[in-house]
């Protein structure tokens, strides 16, 4: 069941984009100004094998809720298994360009929080440009989008989309990330 991340990084190359899972240290910086004591809808978008998901469901409310959207089938196995059981955690196969039909269907009508892994330097401009009008679609007015990255290649982009983005360094990562933490 358990599936290799590097291995996983081989064979797909276009949607998984690092070769090692994210530290512990990255995924403090990813949570930080995260007000989880209050009830929130949270996106994670390729959570990958779950670094930041177990970090998101220790520290929300009790009625706060994570839909984990993941491409990668290993992964989405993985996921599923590791946090079978927990009724605030909602594992879903599919992709970040259709985030509206998938919160749709889990009864949300907007989302306080995405905490995304996305390999954005890979992914081709037409979906990434895709994915971006769908989090602005259902972030709600003051709600906040956290990317990380391995470049400053996605400053412009993000600028270009968000009121606000600040930018912090984890260099206790392999490889080191920057972390783009953006409001709509």
């Amino acid at each position: 069941m358990k599936s290799n991340f590097f291995s996983e990084f081989i064979k797909e190359r276009k949607t998984v984009g690092a070769v090692l899972p994210s530290s512990k240290f990255l995924a403090a910086k990813m949570l930080k100004g995260i007000d989880f004591k209050k009830n929130q809808n949270i996106i994670e978008l390729g959570p990958g094998t779950g670094i930041f998901t177990k970090e998101i469901i220790k520290k929300m409310s009790p009625k706060s809720n994570l839909i984990s959207i993941e491409l990668n089938k290993s992964f989405y196995k993985q996921l599923s298994h590791k946090f079978k059981g927990n009724a605030q955690f909602t594992p879903v196969l599919g992709s970040a360009d259709n985030i509206s039909n998938i919160i749709k269907e889990q009864n949300i009508n907007s989302v306080d929080v995405i905490i995304s892994s996305l390999p954005l330097a890979v992914i081709p401009l037409r979906i990434k440009a895709g994915i971006f009008r769908e989090v602005k679609k259902v972030l709600k007015e003051d709600g906040s989008f956290i990317q990380f990255q391995y470049s400053l290649n996605a400053k412009e982009i993000l600028n270009k989309r968000f009121s606000s983005v600040n930018i912090t360094f984890t260099p206790v990562n392999i490889p080191p990330a920057f972390v783009y933490h953006c409001l709509k």
